[in-house]
Protein backbone atom coordinates (compact mmCIF):
# COMPACT_ATOMS: atom_id res chain seq x y z
CA UNK A 1 0.00 0.00 0.00
CA UNK A 2 1.46 3.34 -0.83
CA UNK A 3 0.64 6.33 1.29
CA UNK A 4 1.26 9.80 -0.95
CA UNK A 5 3.39 12.64 0.65
CA UNK A 6 1.78 14.77 3.01
CA UNK A 7 1.71 16.82 5.82
CA UNK A 8 0.67 13.93 8.63
CA UNK A 9 1.06 16.99 11.49
CA UNK A 10 3.39 14.91 14.17
CA UNK A 11 0.56 12.41 13.68
CA UNK A 12 1.56 8.96 13.38
CA UNK A 13 1.44 7.91 9.37
CA UNK A 14 0.95 4.29 10.78
CA UNK A 15 -0.83 3.62 13.78
CA UNK A 16 -1.15 1.25 16.39
CA UNK A 17 -2.78 -1.82 15.27
CA UNK A 18 -2.75 -0.76 11.65
CA UNK A 19 -4.75 -3.15 9.12
CA UNK A 20 -2.38 -3.35 6.68
CA UNK A 21 1.01 -4.08 8.59
CA UNK A 22 0.09 -4.60 12.11
CA UNK A 23 3.55 -4.91 13.34
CA UNK A 24 4.91 -1.73 12.64
CA UNK A 25 4.80 1.82 14.27
CA UNK A 26 5.48 4.97 12.07
CA UNK A 27 5.68 8.76 12.69
CA UNK A 28 7.48 11.76 11.38
CA UNK A 29 7.90 14.88 13.84
CA UNK A 30 8.86 18.35 12.55
CA UNK A 31 9.91 20.61 15.32
CA UNK A 32 11.79 24.14 15.45
CA UNK A 33 14.26 23.97 17.85
CA UNK A 34 13.31 24.54 21.53
CA UNK A 35 9.83 22.64 20.59
CA UNK A 36 9.16 19.88 22.19
CA UNK A 37 7.27 16.88 21.64
CA UNK A 38 6.06 14.03 23.70
CA UNK A 39 4.52 10.31 22.84
CA UNK A 40 4.11 6.78 24.54
CA UNK A 41 3.32 3.72 22.30
CA UNK A 42 1.47 0.75 24.46
CA UNK A 43 2.39 -2.47 23.07
CA UNK A 44 5.41 -1.06 20.95
CA UNK A 45 8.90 -0.80 21.06
CA UNK A 46 10.30 2.31 19.07
CA UNK A 47 13.20 4.05 17.91
CA UNK A 48 13.81 7.42 17.38
CA UNK A 49 15.59 8.43 14.34
CA UNK A 50 16.40 12.38 13.39
CA UNK A 51 16.07 12.71 9.38
CA UNK A 52 17.81 16.33 9.87
CA UNK A 53 18.45 18.35 12.90
CA UNK A 54 19.50 17.46 16.64
CA UNK A 55 17.92 16.57 19.53
CA UNK A 56 17.83 15.38 23.19
CA UNK A 57 15.79 13.10 24.47
CA UNK A 58 14.19 11.93 27.76
CA UNK A 59 12.67 8.28 28.75
CA UNK A 60 11.29 7.99 31.59
CA UNK A 61 14.23 10.55 32.93
CA UNK A 62 17.06 8.36 31.33
CA UNK A 63 18.61 11.41 29.37
CA UNK A 64 20.12 11.11 26.08
CA UNK A 65 21.69 14.78 24.67
CA UNK A 66 22.49 15.89 21.05
CA UNK A 67 21.04 13.20 18.92
CA UNK A 68 21.32 13.39 15.76
CA UNK A 69 24.32 15.82 13.47
CA UNK A 70 23.08 15.91 9.78
CA UNK A 71 21.87 19.16 8.36
CA UNK A 72 20.55 19.75 4.48
CA UNK A 73 19.36 16.16 4.08
CA UNK A 74 18.86 12.29 4.89
CA UNK A 75 22.47 12.05 2.83
CA UNK A 76 24.61 14.84 4.93
CA UNK A 77 26.02 12.80 7.65
CA UNK A 78 25.54 9.64 9.26
CA UNK A 79 22.46 8.63 11.64
CA UNK A 80 22.14 8.46 14.96
CA UNK A 81 19.19 7.10 17.14
CA UNK A 82 17.51 6.06 20.65
CA UNK A 83 15.94 2.83 21.55
CA UNK A 84 12.63 3.39 23.62
CA UNK A 85 11.21 0.55 25.49
CA UNK A 86 7.67 -0.46 25.06
CA UNK A 87 5.02 1.85 26.39
CA UNK A 88 7.68 4.11 27.79
CA UNK A 89 6.95 8.08 28.10
CA UNK A 90 9.37 10.07 25.75
CA UNK A 91 9.84 14.05 25.47
CA UNK A 92 11.99 15.19 22.69
CA UNK A 93 13.13 18.51 22.30
CA UNK A 94 14.30 20.41 18.89
CA UNK A 95 17.96 21.99 19.73
CA UNK A 96 18.57 22.38 15.96
CA UNK A 97 15.32 22.30 13.63
CA UNK A 98 14.23 18.97 13.31
CA UNK A 99 12.53 16.16 11.37
CA UNK A 100 12.40 13.47 13.09
CA UNK A 101 11.10 9.41 12.22
CA UNK A 102 9.96 7.51 14.96
CA UNK A 103 9.72 3.28 13.80
CA UNK A 104 8.22 0.24 16.14
CA UNK A 105 7.44 -2.58 16.03
CA UNK A 106 5.10 -4.52 18.37
CA UNK A 107 6.77 -6.45 21.17
CA UNK A 108 5.36 -7.55 25.06
CA UNK A 109 8.69 -7.28 27.18
CA UNK A 110 10.50 -4.16 28.50
CA UNK A 111 13.86 -3.73 27.64
CA UNK A 112 16.36 -0.77 28.73
CA UNK A 113 16.75 2.57 26.67
CA UNK A 114 19.79 3.00 24.62
CA UNK A 115 21.81 5.25 22.14
CA UNK A 116 23.25 4.78 19.11
CA UNK A 117 25.76 7.42 17.85
CA UNK A 118 27.24 7.44 14.65
CA UNK A 119 30.44 5.51 15.82
CA UNK A 120 27.91 2.55 16.33
CA UNK A 121 26.46 2.72 13.17
CA UNK A 122 26.72 -0.99 11.38
CA UNK A 123 27.58 -0.81 7.56
CA UNK A 124 27.13 -2.92 4.76
CA UNK A 125 27.49 -2.19 0.81
CA UNK A 126 26.90 -4.62 -1.73
CA UNK A 127 25.83 -4.76 -5.43
CA UNK A 128 27.70 -2.82 -8.52
CA UNK A 129 27.16 -0.71 -11.33
CA UNK A 130 27.02 -3.26 -13.70
CA UNK A 131 23.95 -5.44 -12.30
CA UNK A 132 22.26 -1.96 -11.50
CA UNK A 133 21.75 -3.02 -7.99
CA UNK A 134 24.26 -0.79 -6.27
CA UNK A 135 23.25 -0.19 -2.56
CA UNK A 136 24.74 1.07 0.62
CA UNK A 137 22.76 -0.01 3.81
CA UNK A 138 23.37 1.40 7.22
CA UNK A 139 22.02 -0.49 9.79
CA UNK A 140 20.77 1.53 13.32
CA UNK A 141 18.65 -1.22 15.11
CA UNK A 142 20.92 -4.20 13.21
CA UNK A 143 22.93 -6.66 14.45
CA UNK A 144 25.54 -4.60 16.86
CA UNK A 145 21.99 -4.09 19.10
CA UNK A 146 20.98 -7.79 18.79
CA UNK A 147 20.71 -8.50 22.23
CA UNK A 148 19.43 -5.10 22.87
CA UNK A 149 16.17 -4.89 21.31
CA UNK A 150 13.00 -6.96 21.26
CA UNK A 151 11.51 -7.27 17.33
CA UNK A 152 12.42 -4.21 15.86
CA UNK A 153 15.15 -3.78 12.95
CA UNK A 154 15.64 -0.03 11.74
CA UNK A 155 17.85 0.76 8.85
CA UNK A 156 18.35 3.42 6.21
CA UNK A 157 19.03 2.26 2.52
CA UNK A 158 20.69 4.28 -0.10
CA UNK A 159 21.02 3.81 -3.99
CA UNK A 160 24.95 4.16 -4.71
CA UNK A 161 25.06 6.26 -8.06
CA UNK A 162 22.45 7.58 -9.79
CA UNK A 163 19.46 5.21 -10.82
CA UNK A 164 19.11 1.36 -10.61
CA UNK A 165 17.23 -1.18 -8.59
CA UNK A 166 17.11 -1.96 -4.75
CA UNK A 167 15.50 -4.92 -3.39
CA UNK A 168 16.51 -7.30 -6.06
CA UNK A 169 16.47 -10.31 -6.52
CA UNK A 170 12.95 -10.16 -5.99
CA UNK A 171 12.19 -11.34 -2.17
CA UNK A 172 9.44 -11.63 0.35
CA UNK A 173 9.02 -12.36 4.32
CA UNK A 174 5.30 -12.70 4.98
CA UNK A 175 4.98 -16.09 6.32
CA UNK A 176 6.60 -17.86 9.29
CA UNK A 177 7.79 -21.13 7.97
CA UNK A 178 11.53 -21.09 9.58
CA UNK A 179 14.36 -21.74 8.00
CA UNK A 180 12.71 -20.65 4.93
CA UNK A 181 11.06 -17.58 5.77
CA UNK A 182 9.86 -15.11 8.55
CA UNK A 183 7.28 -13.05 8.65
CA UNK A 184 8.35 -9.41 9.46
CA UNK A 185 5.63 -6.43 8.40
CA UNK A 186 7.79 -3.68 6.35
CA UNK A 187 7.32 0.00 6.36
CA UNK A 188 9.35 2.54 4.04
CA UNK A 189 9.58 6.03 3.61
CA UNK A 190 11.27 7.20 0.57
CA UNK A 191 13.58 10.74 -0.44
CA UNK A 192 15.33 11.23 -3.85
CA UNK A 193 18.22 13.64 -4.57
CA UNK A 194 17.55 15.87 -6.29
CA UNK A 195 14.16 15.72 -4.92
CA UNK A 196 12.09 16.48 -7.98
CA UNK A 197 13.09 12.51 -8.36
CA UNK A 198 11.11 9.38 -8.65
CA UNK A 199 10.82 5.86 -8.33
CA UNK A 200 8.67 2.71 -8.44
CA UNK A 201 8.08 0.48 -5.86
CA UNK A 202 6.55 -3.14 -7.25
CA UNK A 203 4.27 -5.77 -5.09
CA UNK A 204 3.76 -8.84 -7.00
CA UNK A 205 1.49 -10.93 -4.78
CA UNK A 206 1.92 -14.26 -6.21
CA UNK A 207 4.80 -16.00 -8.46
CA UNK A 208 3.73 -15.71 -12.28
CA UNK A 209 1.12 -13.45 -11.90
CA UNK A 210 1.00 -9.22 -12.37
CA UNK A 211 1.29 -7.38 -9.55
CA UNK A 212 0.81 -3.83 -8.07
CA UNK A 213 3.37 -0.70 -8.76
CA UNK A 214 3.51 2.42 -7.19
CA UNK A 215 5.03 6.07 -8.63
CA UNK A 216 7.42 6.93 -5.58
CA UNK A 217 7.49 10.64 -4.71
CA UNK A 218 10.29 12.25 -2.10
CA UNK A 219 8.40 11.29 1.44
CA UNK A 220 6.48 8.77 0.13
CA UNK A 221 5.62 5.46 2.26
CA UNK A 222 4.96 2.32 1.91
CA UNK A 223 3.31 -0.24 3.62
CA UNK A 224 4.47 -3.95 3.03
CA UNK A 225 2.59 -6.72 4.31
CA UNK A 226 2.77 -9.49 1.71
CA UNK A 227 4.24 -10.25 -1.96
CA UNK A 228 7.78 -9.72 -3.78
CA UNK A 229 8.57 -6.24 -3.46
CA UNK A 230 11.87 -4.84 -5.60
CA UNK A 231 11.82 -1.11 -6.00
CA UNK A 232 13.89 1.01 -8.67
CA UNK A 233 15.09 4.81 -9.10
CA UNK A 234 14.85 6.99 -12.21
CA UNK A 235 18.55 7.36 -13.90
CA UNK A 236 19.86 10.72 -12.80
CA UNK A 237 18.53 10.51 -9.11
CA UNK A 238 19.78 8.72 -6.33
CA UNK A 239 17.59 6.98 -3.79
CA UNK A 240 16.73 6.47 -0.09
CA UNK A 241 14.71 5.02 2.40
CA UNK A 242 14.20 4.81 5.85
CA UNK A 243 13.37 0.78 6.57
CA UNK A 244 11.13 -0.62 9.93
CA UNK A 245 11.35 -4.37 9.83
CA UNK A 246 8.89 -6.24 13.18
CA UNK A 247 9.37 -9.65 13.20
CA UNK A 248 5.76 -11.52 14.00
CA UNK A 249 8.17 -14.47 16.01
CA UNK A 250 11.43 -13.34 15.95
CA UNK A 251 13.97 -10.36 14.89
CA UNK A 252 15.82 -11.86 12.45
CA UNK A 253 14.63 -11.73 9.20
CA UNK A 254 14.50 -14.64 7.23
CA UNK A 255 14.02 -13.33 3.18
CA UNK A 256 11.92 -15.98 0.84
CA UNK A 257 13.88 -15.30 -2.83
CA UNK A 258 11.48 -15.39 -5.67
CA UNK A 259 11.76 -18.41 -7.27
CA UNK A 260 11.76 -17.33 -11.12
CA UNK A 261 15.15 -14.97 -9.75
CA UNK A 262 16.82 -16.47 -7.32
CA UNK A 263 19.42 -17.43 -9.33
CA UNK A 264 21.31 -14.03 -9.57
CA UNK A 265 21.77 -14.38 -5.85
CA UNK A 266 24.86 -15.44 -7.04
CA UNK A 267 25.72 -12.50 -9.49
CA UNK A 268 25.25 -9.49 -7.40
CA UNK A 269 27.89 -9.16 -5.24
CA UNK A 270 28.11 -9.50 -1.59
CA UNK A 271 24.07 -9.85 -1.41
CA UNK A 272 25.02 -12.73 0.96
CA UNK A 273 26.49 -10.70 3.96
CA UNK A 274 23.62 -7.94 3.25
CA UNK A 275 21.26 -10.76 4.09
CA UNK A 276 23.28 -12.27 6.55
CA UNK A 277 23.15 -8.50 8.53
CA UNK A 278 19.48 -8.54 9.02
CA UNK A 279 19.96 -9.90 12.52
Amino acid sequence: MHIAPHDNQNKPIVGIDDPTVPLNYFNIVMLKAGQAFEYQVPGYETCIVPATGTIDVSIEGVEFKAVGNRTEDVWDGEPEGVYVPVGAKVTIVATRDTETFIAGAKYDKVLSPFDVRADGIDKVQYGSDDTKTHRKIKHILGQKQHDKVGRLLVSELFTVGQGGWSGFPSHKHDTDRLPTETRHDETYNFRFKPNHGSGVQIIQREEGKPGDAYQLMDRSTIMLDNGYHPCAVMPGYEMYYFTILAGLSQRSLVQFFQPTHAYQVETIPGIKDMVAKFK
